[in-house]
């Protein structure tokens, strides 16, 4: 058991310095994750997994966590107008560019039609996790940001009931079952989590919890609920994880920052976990006789269906040819396309290990190609102006540059705070209340305003200062301003 656990710390650890070296380039993560995997399988340090059904399991689960993340830190104003296009997307778009891709690799490759079909179904969506890792470092304007976030959160769950519908054996392709399929996954899916969402919140706002922790766990428990629940009703599961958790994430829920932290800490965890099992999965030896087959499904794919499903999904709707152009150059991939090509290999579908080899090197070399691309193709496109800074998630990991931390208190009722001038408060050099949230209402303080009871204070400080600030606060809040005079000078407890 300790021995497990230690390669598990190390390979996490190692995955974390790999997500900072990653952002530094504007790679995904997922990358560097499947190196981890790889390195570690049979053809590197000798650890023998092959096991489709249950990377099967603990990918689907993994997903599970990433899009409860991702609807966890989705703002419903970046997404709210572009609900529709990106239904279309997720939908429309999904089953053009499967037929597409399907066609191309049966006429080009000589894939029979149930291979063909299958790869085209398993790569037609873009994947949540290289999205959600990629384009919040580039500052895109937040319709197109949003749209494709939202696709990215939707339209998983077609590609899995065509791959599921794809992997039946013997092969009957009945388009009408695929229709009534889909909608009642959809319907079905959607609506369970809606009510997850809506029936969590308003539990959440008159349910006192005994600790803070709890509401995180709480919140992200109820999007795991929506997800679990859905897939028991043979509905989608990943569609109602991903509305449970855009609702929770904008009902004014107590402990949202905290929520947030630990969301975004929870899908990290489920993508290194799963990508490292998937880069277990491959076997090295076999994937250079699918290099070519890759490349051409991996052409067909980024210049024809891609670009193909955006125009036909987005006809309906007033979409400059720009944010077109780049939505088509942003269909990444990642870990759903190789977590769905365990499906056929696990319904015992002819042929369909190669699938898996193709997709891992299809998401490798297009990866590689698109991630570190992005910015620079939406600056070419003039959807990013010179000069334009980019927004950022205000916690810890900004601030570690400059060497400072960020903190928050409230005054609370009995406190001697109450009437203490800013001035008065004394923080030790350089820290500074920078930010007081009053009855709702948020302003810069001046050295002589007064705090008030209520009053949520932000401080900054650095971290050789923060001690000695927490200190004053304590002091002042137990004797007030002249608190040194009797002896008191913030000890804890």
């Amino acid at each position: 058991m300790y021995l497990a656990l230690f390669i598990g710390g190390l390979v996490l650890l190692v995955s974390i310095v790999a997500t900072r070296l990653a952002t530094g380039v504007g790679l995904p993560s997922l990358l560097l994750f499947l190196g981890v995997g790889v390195m570690l399988g049979e053809s590197g340090f000798g650890l023998n997994f092959d096991d489709a059904e249950l990377a099967q399991g603990l990918g689907t689960a993994a997903l599970g966590v990433i899009l409860v993340e991702g609807g966890l830190t989705t703002r419903f104003s970046d997404i709210r107008k572009v609900l529709a296009p990106a239904g279309v997307l997720a939908t429309v778009g999904v089953a053009v560019s499967t037929l597409v891709t399907a066609a191309c690799v049966h006429l080009l490759l000589g894939f029979d039609w149930q291979l063909a079909l299958l790869l085209g179904a398993i790569v037609s969506s873009t994947d949540a996790a290289a999205v959600f890792s990629v384009l919040r470092v580039v500052p895109l304007p937040r319709r197109v940001g949003g749209l494709l976030e939202a696709e990215s959160g939707f339209n998983d769950a077609p590609a899995v009931i065509l791959v599921l519908l794809f992997s039946a054996v013997p092969f009957d392709l009945q388009p009408g079952e695929i229709a009534v399929t889909l909608v009642y996954n959809l319907a079905v899916g959607t609506l369970i989590g809606l009510a997850c969402g809506f029936l969590g919140a308003m539990a959440l706002r008159r349910i006192a919890l005994p600790a803070a922790g709890l509401y995180p766990l709480a919140t992200f428990g109820l999007g795991m609920l929506a997800f679990a629940a859905a897939g028991s009703a043979q509905a989608s599961a990943f569609v109602a994880a991903y509305a449970a958790s855009v609702v929770l994430a904008n009902s004014g829920l107590p402990h949202r920052s905290a929520t947030r932290s630990f969301a975004e800490g929870s899908g990290w965890l489920a993508q290194i976990g799963l990508f490292v099992i998937l880069g277990l999965l491959v076997s090295p030896g076999e994937l250079f006789a699918e290099v070519v087959p890759a490349v051409v499904a991996g052409l067909v794919l980024l210049l024809l269906a891609r670009p193909v499903s955006v125009v036909v999904s987005l006809l309906g709707f007033r979409v400059p040819w720009r944010e077109q152009t780049f939505l088509s150059w942003a269909g990444l991939r990642g870990a759903v396309p190789i977590v769905l090509a365990t499906y056929p290999i696990v319904g015992g579908v002819a042929d369909s290990g190669r699938l898996l080899n193709i997709v891992f090197i299809l998401v490798v070399v297009f990866t590689l190609v698109q991630g570190p691309s992005l910015q620079w193709v939406a600056r070419r496109l003039d959807l990013i102006p010179q000069g334009t800074t980019r927004e950022i998630q205000v916690d810890a990991a900004p601030l570690d540059v400059l060497g400072a931390d960020l903190l928050t208190m409230t005054v609370l009722p009995g406190s001697r705070l109450h009437n203490v001038t800013v001035l008065e408060l004394r923080l030790p050099d350089p820290s500074v209340i920078t930010l007081v949230v009053r009855a709702g209402h948020s302003f810069v303080p001046q050295p002589i305003d007064r705090l008030q009871i209520g009053d949520e204070l932000l401080i900054v400080t650095t971290s050789a200062t923060r001690e000695s600030a927490e200190r004053r606060l304590r002091a002042v809040s137990r004797r007030g301003k002249l608190a040194h005079w009797f002896d008191e000078y913030g000890e804890p407890g």
